[in-house]
């Protein structure tokens, strides 16, 4: 645990101290065990931190700010009291969302980003049923989020993990959900909506990869890359936890950005 004079965050260290570091960030309802297979393997070469954002998991509770922008905010106050320098900052739909803040936020402690299945670049339809969502949100928390997260997942995702990750949403406290929601979607300043999204995502100046599931959503993305090595991969076939889902493929995927993230130093 770890006190930043902001919130306190839990978080655990792998490998060596002395290594590049690589963050790992989950997404909304659920914390970081998530990347317990993907951790144990990258720390072999790099210095994995898996933090829990605020409200989630392990991590302390406020009663307001438990939202995307705060969280990003936590996450700088971690790199800089762990002195691990710049890092490639990883992170999954809400994580994604976050590490994006991050980046351009305090772009001193991102050295490059890795987004799976943002919660950004939101248009259409989905748009259309935001208002809904966070009213069923605030009246029923985790209980109505859960039936998001068990129809996430791909037909053929590994045995258990749609049940685990219902779990940990109804583990997740009712207004840490709707608060989180707000903030990616409705709050002042929040960046989960297309037109607002590609603003943001212009001001990253850091390499990033994205890798989404629909082929429309890296299709737009696609049009707002402004950084030399900066790339959009197109996952068919494959469940919102996609790092998870297919965590072999994600491992080298990872692996491979963040070695040539720290080679071009």
């Amino acid at each position: 645990m770890k006190d930043l004079d902001r919130v306190r965050l839990f978080r655990t260290d792998l490998g060596p101290a002395a290594a590049p570091a690589l963050l790992l960030v989950h997404g909304w309802g659920g914390d970081g065990r998530e990347w317990s297979r993907h951790a144990e393997e990258l720390a072999a070469t790099f210095h994995v931190i898996v933090p829990d954002l605020r409200g989630h998991g392990r991590s302390e509770v406020p009663r307001e700010g438990n939202t995307p922008t705060e969280m990003a905010d936590d996450l700088a106050a971690l790199i800089d009291a762990l002195g691990t320098g710049p890092v490639v900052a990883v992170g999954h739909s809400m994580g994604g969302q976050v590490v994006n803040l991050l980046a351009v936020r305090r772009p001193d402690t991102v050295r490059s980003v890795v987004a799976l299945d943002p919660a950004h670049g939101a248009h259409g339809a989905e748009v259309d049923g935001v208002p809904g969502r966070l009213a069923e949100y605030r009246a029923n928390g985790a209980r109505a989020a859960a039936s998001f997260v068990a129809g996430a997942f791909a037909p053929d995702a590994p045995a258990g993990l749609r049940t685990a990750h219902v779990r940990t949403m109804l583990g997740t406290p009712d207004h840490v959900i709707a608060q989180s929601y707000a903030g990616m979607y409705t709050d002042p300043g929040a960046v989960g909506i297309r037109p607002h999204s590609e603003q943001y995502l212009r001001r990253r100046p850091q390499p990033a990869l994205t890798v989404w599931t629909s082929e429309e959503a890296a299709a737009w993305e696609r049009g707002t890359l402004h950084v030399p090595g900066s790339r959009v991969d197109h996952w068919p076939d494959t469940g919102h936890y996609l790092h998870e889902e297919r965590p072999e493929h994600t491992i080298r995927l990872l692996k491979e950005w963040a070695m040539e993230t720290f080679r071009a130093l």
